[in-house]
């Protein structure tokens, strides 16, 4: 079995039997964090882009728990040089990894990604995770783009877009995404963390029943999908 526990904003946990892996964990500082990040365990931790909203509690956590950290190759450089981080692997868009839990990929965003400190961020990304129980993509902090298509050939049983605007596509382009995607499952996030990124999630899963063949699924912070 497999859950997927959303952490608050873009912050996720993937919990296997025998694995924990975060996605841009940031916990302390967000207002809808469910956890902080001395309570959160991680063998695994996946970098989407270099923005503190994604990455604040990064360091702190792998520092703590010895975690692996998957990266874009600048920013796999940023965490080892700057903040100690020594088990880190960089990658770039397009590249695939096998990790104990599963297969990782890579896959493009359109944002921006520099760093706390100004640093240069290398690309933003996305990633297409692989387990053996289904197949989830993240788009993480991105606007609509249409090889998202190609992205959905490759089968998606869960896909995990951010719907807040502002920052990211919003409702509208989420739903073009998800034609594009064809998942079996979509989930919301980005959302409600700050008052430019409200959005209304009932309205939004109504429109994704009503346009599209996927089904949506609306947790709170701290709930959880299983797959």
């Amino acid at each position: 079995m497999t859950a997927i526990t959303w952490l608050g904003h873009g912050s996720w946990q993937i919990t296997t039997d025998e694995h924990s892996v975060l996605l841009d964990p940031f916990l302390d500082d967000s207002p809808t964090a469910p956890v902080k990040a001395a309570e959160v365990a991680a063998d695994h931790i996946l970098v989407s882009h270099g923005h503190f909203d994604h990455i604040a509690d990064v360091s702190a956590i792998a520092n703590r728990t010895g975690a692996a950290v998957v990266a874009i190759h600048e920013i796999a450089e940023w965490l080892t040089n700057k903040h100690g981080v020594q088990n880190v692997t960089g990658m770039n868009l397009g590249g695939e990894i096998d990790l104990p839990f599963g297969r990782v990929k890579m896959t493009p965003a359109l944002h921006s990604s520099g760093l706390p400190d100004g640093s240069y961020g290398g690309e933003p990304a996305g990633f297409v995770i692989s387990l053996p129980t289904a197949k989830i993509y993240f788009a993480c902090d991105t606007a609509l783009f249409s090889d998202m298509q190609l992205i959905g050939d490759l089968g998606i049983d869960l896909a995990v877009l951010p719907i807040g605007d502002h920052y990211t596509m919003g409702p509208a382009d989420s739903i073009l995404a998800i034609k594009l995607l064809r998942p079996k499952m979509v989930a919301p996030a980005h959302y409600n963390t700050w008052p430019p990124i409200e959005q209304d999630a009932a309205d939004w899963a109504a429109r994704v029943q009503e346009d599209t063949m996927a089904t949506p699924i609306v947790i709170e912070p701290g709930g959880e999908i299983t797959l």
